[in-house]
């Protein structure tokens, strides 16, 4: 059950590095600085994912190994 959580909010992570690249897409022309914004958004949401996701991992492999 926690892992299933994790998972959920590890891919939560890449759905809003998603919806900020979409908000790059539709700023870039009106206001560039609020695209920069949201570039920035998108890389700290991707770099979440993979942190997430090998911490996640982790827990995993020493549950394991305390269960054997």
């Amino acid at each position: 059950m926690g892992s299933s959580i994790y998972k959920i909010f590890e891919y939560a992570y890449i759905a809003m590095a998603i919806f900020s690249l979409w908000l790059v897409y539709t700023n870039w022309n009106d206001n560039r600085g609020r695209a920069y914004l949201f570039v920035f958004f998108a890389v700290v949401a991707v770099f979440m994912f993979f942190f997430k996701r090998r911490f996640r991992k982790s827990i995993e492999k020493r549950n394991n190994d305390l269960n054997k």
